[in-house]
């Protein structure tokens, strides 16, 4: 499967009479947006703010972060299952607004949500204070329950992420990569001498506000399978999660997935890129056995010499890490891990939850405990009355002059466990 981006570089995102895409710079039409967003009848109003590098900004809640893409050529459309029919994509051209974002905030819908600003000491943590971001603010109707919440919040990061990639449409792209994953019988034939590695993909379900969906279907009904990693650029798995911001993996990290681009860069030169193996992280020990069995299962079915591991969230997904990692490896496959750790705020603590002999190999993304004092911001945008009570936050963690004291966890991707940061350790 080969799958063509084209890369439209954004230098600035403004708001104009007509929405388009011209010279690097979004322009965007709030009323023609908004009356988009508001056919959902659980948002009672939705307002749009924009946040760009440099800028003395501060966002929070911060619920997900979406690049805006669009279907050119080929099967299918962004968000396949979400927004688009539900047909495999993954083929063909898409066209990316890189350097933009759509950001969704606003009344909190669980407590483990984000932090994003656009400068200062936060700012370093995270790659999105690096975007041109426009910034939904999305109130619920009253006595919405939670999971409905999510969901308003998640389609309309979608669907404002759609309109502006339907922009870039009929634009010709500034730059083009090229990806392409052959079948099985192929690529050992293409590349004989080099060793086959696949990803082992875990996504974070483990329900109430822990959810992530492919093509639509929430991935704890799913038993670890097969999936191109261009599927993957093309919008077919998504976040729904409101797990802890340091280390969830938003839609953003999803579509622009490191590992992946690592993976396809090293491909025909130092190792053969065999595909993505994607398992989920459930609640009950049973769960957690089925789908490590077959995530293993799999991987010896494919032949691979190694495999990259990569988790979501932390504490009960590092059991599903470890049985990912020791039964992969006692087929007689190397593994690498990729996570982050909670070790405390002096980092003395046990990193992981759980822990085996056989991963001896892990990549680590930061000590997601670590304090840091976020000074006062000029523009809040959301609300920044919820600092105190969002995971990573405490009683006291906003202070009277607007500056925040805080543990790393609180910001949208500071520990990602796909290695989307810059914090690791030796």
């Amino acid at each position: 499967m080969k799958l063509e981006l084209g890369y439209i570089y954004i230098k600035d995102i403004q708001f104009g009479e007509t929405s388009k895409v011209e010279n690097g710079i979004i322009y965007v039409n709030k009323d023609e947006l908004k009356s988009i967003i508001l056919e959902d009848q659980n948002l009672k109003s939705v307002e749009f703010d924009l946040a760009k590098p440099g800028e003395s900004v501060r966002i929070t809640p911060v619920k997900d972060v979406i690049e805006p893409r669009v279907k050119v050529e080929g099967p299918g459309g962004i968000f396949p299952g979400m927004l688009s029919k539900v047909e495999t994509v993954g083929s063909g051209k898409t066209n990316v607004l890189k350097g933009a974002a759509v950001v969704t905030t606003g009344k909190i819908v669980g407590f483990q949500e984000g932090i994003i600003d656009m400068t200062g000491p936060g700012a370093e943590y995270t790659p999105f204070s690096k975007l041109n971001n426009l910034v939904m603010i999305c109130e619920p109707i009253d006595g919405l329950k939670q999971p409905e919440h999510e969901k308003a919040l998640r389609f309309a990061g979608y669907k404002a992420a759609a309109y502006l990639g339907e922009l870039a449409k009929n634009i010709t792209p500034d730059e083009t990569e090229t990806f392409e994953t052959l079948s099985v019988t192929e690529g050992m034939k293409a590349y004989p001498e080099l060793p086959r590695v696949a990803y082992v993909l875990m996504l974070q379900t483990q329900g109430l506000l822990h959810d992530t969906y492919v093509y639509g279907v929430d991935a704890k009904r799913i038993i670890s399978t097969l999936i191109y990693p261009t599927e993957i650029m093309d919008g077919a798995i998504v976040s729904g999660n409101c797990v802890s911001a340091c280390d969830k993996n938003t839609t953003y990290h999803h579509l622009n997935n490191p590992v992946i681009h690592d993976l396809f860069e090293q491909h025909g030169k130092t190792l053969n890129f065999v595909g993505v193996i994607i398992t989920n992280e459930n609640v009950y020990l049973a769960d957690k056995e089925r789908s490590s069995n077959w995530s293993s299962k799999l991987a010896e079915f494919l032949g691979v010499d190694g495999v990259i591991i990569s988790q979501e969230g932390f504490g009960n997904p590092d059991t599903d890490l470890i049985m990912n990692c020791k039964k992969i490896e006692a087929k007689g496959i190397k593994t690498v891990i990729i996570t982050d750790e909670y070790a405390g705020r002096d980092g003395s603590s046990q990193s992981l939850a759980d822990a085996d002999v056989s991963a001896n190999a892990v990549v680590t993304g930061g000590n997601a405990n670590e304090v840091i004092n976020l000074p006062k911001l000029d523009k809040v945008i959301g609300h920044i009355n919820y600092v105190d009570i969002i995971a990573g936050g405490f009683d006291g963690s906003l202070h009277e002059d607007g500056s925040i004291t805080v543990e790393l966890q609180v910001i949208t991707g500071a520990t990602n466990e796909m290695g989307f940061n810059k914090l690791s350790a030796r």
